[in-house]
């Protein structure tokens, strides 16, 4: 299905550009799943909501820009995945997870999560799940930073082409 003109999502934070920051920070997390003071698992789910696309927008389905899994899927022990999700479901909504929780759980909906592990980066969210939940926050942070990065790059990108829209 194709989005509407108004559902198109992030120009310079697009899916593209979550793959490089994916790129960019698995090398962190990949040897950490092995310590298990930081994921008594080995395991990690990340996903990344479009920064362009907000609730009122769309549904949460329409705004995941992108899914990711370390370690092999077949011997998780929990859905890490569905865990993943959820966390950002409320991140998306309602801000990070950790914040939610701990500060503002009166915010929170019959049904929602009540695990944390998730950063909320000028508008960019980022949920993990198989981590303890320190570390997912730590490893959503990091690839929250590399996507703003790399959209903040496009951005100067297109200013040095003196383009006056983005994608113009």
């Amino acid at each position: 299905m194709e989005k509407t003109p108004s559902r198109r999502g992030s120009h310079f934070a697009d899916r593209h550009a979550a793959e490089q920051a994916l790129a960019m920070t698995l090398p962190m997390i990949e040897p950490a799943m092995a310590d298990p003071q930081v994921s008594g698992c080995g395991f990690l789910y990340l996903v990344v909501m479009d920064p362009a696309l907000m609730p009122a927008d769309c549904p949460f389905e329409e705004a995941v820009l992108l899914e990711h899994a370390v370690g092999d899927r077949s011997r998780w022990d929990a859905d890490y995945a569905a865990f993943a999700r959820a966390k950002a479901r409320v991140a998306w909504s309602r801000g990070d997870t950790h914040g939610v929780q701990a500060l503002r759980p009166h915010a929170l909906r019959e049904g929602d999560s009540l695990l944390w592990g998730s950063a909320v980066l000028d508008g960019i969210v980022v949920a993990a799940s198989g981590a303890f939940p320190w570390f997912d926050e730590a490893f959503a942070t990091a690839l929250a930073a590399n996507l703003r990065a790399i959209a903040k790059q496009r951005h100067a990108a297109a200013l040095e082409k003196r383009q006056l829209s983005a994608g113009g």
